[in-house]
């Protein structure tokens, strides 16, 4: 006599994947979630100056800073400042990312270059951004290429040292894999370290971004008479503040823009990874 045993229907649990659409819909929702916070606080501040608890003088509510940020579009010198400060850092972190990624890698593969480059290059990372400032005009002149060289020295340390971090940091059995399937030199950088650092390496190209938009500031400062960094000293110096902060927000949105750029050109790079921030989204 044949003997059958029914097996109870399979439910669907909570670790379905989520429909098209509603991937779609979480691609747009989860960025506009980080705005929540910004808006709220330029609300809150409107608000304050418009019930009179402020006069709004010195830090201008939102209204101010957007009539400011229009009247400098209307008259053609927003978009002027902002290509070339977008030029500047440009340069800076080009040159920036491949003296450190150069520098860095031959660091961490070599110990003896190791041994001998990274105790200066230390040393140099503690010196202050604003002491370069009087040698690099010493040297170059008030022009683009000491701004450019000013922008690249804040680029390159962070990279240079999240390069080398992450060669230094690779699994040693994962090399000895390598070894024991006999691979060469550019095979071993190929398929196993290059894989291994390019997570850091992409943290290391947003902190360096970062350092580039800040040390561009200070490059503007040199005798400039374009840029974001030009219209925060005109403002002090005519007394207007909305126009400082309207370029303060406008260092803001396009320091989040271009580090969105790096993340997004970056991500397909990384989707070997069964990270746990790229599912859980969060704790």
């Amino acid at each position: 006599m044949a003997m059958t045993v029914e097996l109870p229907a399979l439910e669907p649990t909570d670790g379905t994947i989520a429909p098209p659409a509603t991937g779609r819909l979480r691609r747009w929702t989860q960025p506009a979630i980080g705005l929540l916070l910004p808006l709220g606080l330029a609300l809150a501040w409107e608000v304050t100056v418009w019930l009179g608890f402020s006069n709004g003088r010195l830090v201008p509510p939102p209204t101010k800073i957007f009539a400011a940020i229009v009247e400098l579009a209307r008259s053609g010198e927003l978009a002027r400042h902002i290509i070339t400060t977008l030029t500047r850092v440009a340069a800076g972190f080009g040159l920036g990312v491949l003296a450190g990624t150069v520098l860095g890698a031959i660091s961490g593969y070599w110990t003896l270059a190791r041994r001998l480059l990274d105790p200066t290059v230390q040393a140099l990372r503690a010196i202050p951004s604003i002491a370069w400032v009087p040698l690099f005009i010493l040297w170059l002149g008030i022009f683009e290429t000491s701004k450019i060289v000013l922008i690249a020295v804040g680029v390159f340390f962070p990279v240079y040292l999240g390069v080398m971090g992450a060669i230094l940091s690779v699994d040693r059995k994962i090399v000895e894999v390598g070894r024991t399937f006999r691979l060469s030199g550019p095979a071993m950088i190929r398929r196993i370290l290059l894989p291994a650092v390019l997570p850091a390496y992409v943290v290391a190209l947003r902190v360096g971004l970062g350092l580039g938009w800040m040390f561009v500031v200070a490059a503007e400062f040199m005798g400039a008479s374009e840029g974001l960094g030009y219209l925060l000293i005109d403002g002090q110096q005519l007394g207007k503040p909305a126009q400082i902060v309207a370029a303060i927000v406008i260092f803001a949105i396009l320091g989040k823009t271009t580090d969105w750029l790096i993340e997004i050109g970056s991500a397909p790079l990384l989707r070997w990874q069964d990270a746990f921030g790229r599912h859980s989204g969060g704790a």
